[in-house]
This record gives structure tokens, sequence and C-alpha cells, in this order.
């Protein structure tokens, strides 16, 4: 890393630590390296924090959003979590520096070789990246401790809720097309609790109980 990714780096955790006092968190995406994550041509971007074009209409989300939703997923070191949207596999590394198991879906087919080859190159041995299928999730796998949505939703996906173990929670944006808010659900005994915290904004997630394809290409 040259000195200019290194300063950036360090400037944008500093800013994060400010924001979100969660210090597993902004530990875990310290020795994530990003720029392994971006575009070559917007490696000099890695650490500005937004979100950045990784191709096929799809982006690699902000940092900062990376772990806010992270935090509040609450992962513990003996989950298993399901990431759905693998895009570069950013997401999935920094689960992936938290969790006992990361699993990690995709619906673009040309997206999902290269994030498994990254996320092998770093050593990741506890993530697994699968095409996503037209349901929402892996509804056919054992439960999760954890889902984290990287895509808007247009309703919540009770389909995803329950596949969720008791007490697992549920990370993702619903909302328009433009623009979501980001909610937190906790399956419980007899239900689901929820909580909405704040704006932002998010590619459409695609399936059945979400937003239809339009054409996208996925190959």
């Amino acid at each position: 890393m040259d000195l200019d990714t290194e300063r950036d780096k360090k400037a944008l955790f500093d800013r994060i630590s400010v924001e979100l006092d969660d210090h597993r968190v902004i530990e875990a995406m310290l020795r994530v390296p990003r720029e392994k994550f971006v575009p070559a041509e917007a490696a000099h971007l890695a650490y500005a924090d937004m979100a950045l074009a990784i191709g096929h209409d799809q982006t690699i989300s902000q940092p900062y959003m990376v772990a806010l939703m992270t935090s509040v997923l609450g992962v513990r070191r003996m989950d298993r979590v399901l990431d759905i949207g693998t895009g570069s596999g950013y997401q999935a590394a920094v689960l992936a520096e938290l969790a006992r198991e990361v699993v990690s879906t995709e619906r673009i087919l040309t997206l999902i070789r290269p994030a498994e080859r990254r996320l092998q190159s770093l050593g990741y041995a506890n993530i697994t990246v699968k095409r996503a299928g037209r349901e929402l999730g892996l509804p056919d796998e054992p439960r999760f401790n954890g889902i984290i949505v990287g895509a808007g939703a247009p309703k919540l996906p009770t389909e995803l809720v329950e596949q969720l173990e008791i007490g697992g929670r549920l990370v993702v944006p619903v909302g328009s097309r433009q623009e979501q808010q980001l909610m937190k659900v906790v399956r419980t005994h007899d239900g689901f609790s929820v909580a909405t915290l704040g704006g932002c904004r998010f590619v459409p997630l695609i399936g059945e109980g979400a937003w239809p394809d339009e054409g996208t290409t996925i190959e």
C-alpha cells in the first residue's frame, strides 16, 4: 500500500470511529484491503467514504454504511451469516473477519467468479459464494444467525426473517428504488421486532418478494 492510500485509509476510519462507537467492526474493516475490491481505475478512491461502481449497475457500498450495517447486525464469533448481494465481495470479507461462516449470494453471474478468486487470494476460507436463485435468500439451507442485504427491498422481506434462527438479526434497506430506510429486524418466538435506523440509498433488490427484473443482464 502506498503512502497516499495509507493516509486516506487512516483518515477514513478516524472519521468513522467518531460517528460509530464500535471498535470491533472498525478493526475488522481495517484488516480488509478495500483497494482490492474496487475496479483498478477507482483504486485511488478506495478509502473515500462513497459508494463506487463495480459494473453491471452494481456498487461497492460506502464504507460508513458497511460499518453501520455490520455493527447493527451485531455479529458474534460463532455466527453463521448470510450476505445477500456479493458484488465485489467486500461486505462478505468484513463479515468473515467477525463470524464463523459467511454464505454470500449474487445474482449476476459475471461477478461471482471474480469475487470468489479475490476472496480466496486474500485467505478468506470461511466464505462461500453462491449464485442467487429466484427466491430471496437460501430458504433450503439451515437457518442463519444474521442476514445482511446489500440492496433495497420494496417491503420488509418476511421470507428472509423466516430464514433466521430465533434471536437472529436481519439488516435490510426498505423503500423505493431511489431511496430507502435502513431497518433492523430481530426474529422472536412469537414473530419479529423492527427498528428503523435512518435513510440510505442502495441498488434494487431483485427477486420474488422484491423488485422484478427489468431486463438487467445477469450472465
